[in-house]
């Protein structure tokens, strides 16, 4: 009885054909092979968070051949660029991330990366492992489309280069935060915003969306367990803050499984590492825990901060110990507006083809663009970039030192955004 969205959404939605997307299909054939060499080029010249001087430097110039207005140096290297339509109308953002990720390439691609750099004090590679050089290309794809209808256009499109969509180096601010407190929504306010992320979980030419909450959540908390040094042997004369740690990880285990009312929604909260200690025979004065939290629901992921603070301060207090907790807040939930989704569904089977728009799990992964969408309505969707003759379940994964973007792709990706904007400042005309 169920029925998609999507086929509701077309039922109901008959948008009409703008004119300017009369010749918007050659537009994007024209860019294709132009979007690939952009993006075979960043591949093979990739950058860390804060540091896409280079990147950015191309995109400017890019925008600026364009003839949009161009500002640079935005949170370190971001760049934007408006699009003034010919004719009066509200405003679109379109959003691509630029930065890559510590991780040592292990394709076999011609255009493959062997830069490497210090990260945190070891010697690694660079690469876009997650296809944020495919995104960068594709707006400029997208950017120079839109460019060729910018007289038939009914209002303008906001082009954001973002860095540090992956965290920004220790000690610095970064990404689609510190964009908005440099005030990119103060200058140029936008009325909704959309951004694309290709995924190795769906085949080439399909694009995934979810109304509502799409991705989680992301915190980091760092628990210390404080006790006090003792031989081995003799445990009695100290406090063992190994032993208080090990019930704090039950305890705080618990937290979701009974504390949490998840049938409103999901949340996930796990260590990633525990350090305590130096040898057999010496219980350690303290003990170091670091963990994330994953979540769908704003409420309920200050009732998780809490409950994680209350659970590690009385265990270790029970135990003779103290507790230091810390939690640093990460990305928002990314909330999907569910009116603009439901109203842009129509649009992304245009791009896709109607069969080739599914409707997507929750995916526990984080993105900053969630800072966004706390703004303004947003939507935010996902391009398959995965051969169809692989088995989704095998590929290598975004993030994967073997992941790869499949560059049939990239059209649906140049149109799909193209479109998300021309549709929507030709449904407000």
């Amino acid at each position: 009885m169920k029925k998609s969205l999507l086929s509701v959404a077309l039922g109901f939605a008959a948008l009409g054909t703008f004119n300017a997307q009369a010749n918007l299909d050659q537009h994007v054939k024209n860019v294709e092979q132009q979007v690939i060499e952009w993006r075979r080029d960043f591949h093979q010249n990739p950058e860390l968070g804060n540091r896409e001087t280079r990147t950015a430097g191309i995109v400017a110039k890019h925008l600026k051949s364009l003839g949009m207005q161009v500002q640079t140096d935005i949170a370190y290297t971001g760049v934007v660029g408006i699009l003034k339509g010919a004719k009066p109308g509200p405003t679109v953002m379109l959003r691509a991330d630029m930065d890559a990720l510590p991780v040592t390439e292990k394709t076999d691609v011609p255009f493959k990366s062997t830069k490497t750099t210090n990260f945190r004090g070891v010697d690694v590679g660079v690469m876009h492992a997650c296809g944020h050089d495919t995104h960068v290309a594709m707006l400029m794809g997208a950017a120079q489309v839109l460019a060729d209808m910018k007289s038939e256009l009914h209002g303008n499109i906001m082009f954001v280069f973002q860095p540090a969509e992956e965290g920004a180096p220790i000690g610095e601010e970064g990404g689609a935060e510190l964009m908005l407190k440099e005030g990119i929504f103060t200058k140029y306010k936008p009325d909704v915003a959309f951004g694309l992320h290709i995924t190795s979980s769906l085949h080439s030419g399909k694009i995934g969306y979810r109304s509502g909450p799409a991705m989680a959540s992301s915190d980091r908390f760092e628990i210390t367990v404080n006790g006090r040094q003792a031989h081995g042997s003799a445990p009695w004369t100290g406090v063992d803050p190994i032993a208080a740690a090990a019930q704090i990880v039950t305890g705080v285990n618990h937290i979701v499984s009974r504390q949490v009312n998840i049938t409103k929604e999901p949340a996930i909260v796990s260590f990633g590492k525990i350090a305590g200690g130096v040898r057999n025979n010496i219980i350690p004065e303290k003990v170091e825990m670091v963990g994330t939290i994953r979540n769908f629901d704003m409420n309920n992921r200050a009732q998780i901060f809490e409950n994680i603070k209350t659970t590690a301060t009385h265990i270790a207090k029970s135990s003779g110990a103290t507790a230091d907790v810390h939690i640093h807040e990460g990305y928002p939930v990314t909330v999907n507006n569910p009116e603009l989704t439901a109203q842009m569904l129509p649009t992304l089977a245009k791009a896709a083809g109607k069969n080739n728009v599914v409707e997507m799990d929750k995916i526990t992964g984080a993105e900053d663009f969630s800072f966004y969408a706390l703004e303004i309505p947003s939507v935010f969707v996902f391009l398959g970039g995965t051969p169809s003759s692989q088995d989704l379940k095998t590929v290598p994964s975004n993030h994967s030192p073997y992941f790869y973007a499949d560059e049939s792709s990239f059209k649906v990706g140049t149109k799909a955004l193209s479109l998300l904007a021309v549709d929507y400042l030709d449904s407000k005309k």
